[in-house]
């Protein structure tokens, strides 16, 4: 369903969701990883992160599968190549999904509350993961409820409540010096339990 109000504007170009070539466009620069890891439980973790750039950006196999063993090192998942989704943890699936979306040579990385799924033991592996992607200058819109890390690794936070954002600011202050009630709020509760 097509957005019915708002603007998105990405390298300062509006997007035009009436115009296919524009959709198109913008979906080229960015991938996502969703809660789910969705991962295609009939292929190995390599065929998994080089299956679409393969497919869909038509690259050159030898290339693919170089830059997907570097990612899937960068993941802490090198030794896993060959393994089936069925053999991973929960955030070892996970983490190969962050390795299959960077495969895509995304400008912007979408995470999509990527540690819900996630037993607790599990949450801190796929965090590290996204720390060092955050410290290697990775674009990234980040959806989650993990307070604290949000904290820790955005440079904007923006603070929304039923569809609608009520603020927009650095780390420092929404979390310590937010204008609007709603946020401050939010926060004290949070803040509250950790």
């Amino acid at each position: 369903m097509p957005p019915t109000a708002g603007r998105v504007v990405l390298d300062d170009e509006p997007l035009n969701y009436s115009s296919r070539k524009s959709v198109r466009a913008a979906r080229d620069k960015m991938a996502i990883v969703f809660q789910q890891y969705n991962l295609f439980q009939n292929m190995d973790v390599m065929r998994n992160v080089t299956l679409s750039p393969l497919k869909i950006k038509k690259r050159a196999r030898d290339q693919v599968e170089n830059e997907a063993k570097e990612l899937l090192r960068r993941v802490g998942l090198a030794d896993k190549h060959r393994s089936y989704p069925d053999e991973l943890s929960g955030g070892q699936q996970q983490r190969v999904a962050i390795a299959r979306a960077l495969a895509l040579k995304p400008e912007l990385l979408l995470l999509d509350e990527i540690t819900a799924a996630l037993d607790p033991e599990l949450v801190n592996e796929v965090l590290d993961t996204v720390r060092t992607l955050a410290s290697e200058g990775i674009t990234m819109l980040l959806v989650s409820h993990e307070m604290s890390f949000v904290r820790e690794v955005s440079t904007r936070v923006v603070m929304m409540d039923k569809g609608q954002i009520v603020e927009i600011g650095t780390p420092d202050k929404i979390f310590g010096n937010a204008s609007e009630a709603r946020t401050r709020d939010f926060v004290g509760k949070i803040l509250r339990h950790h």
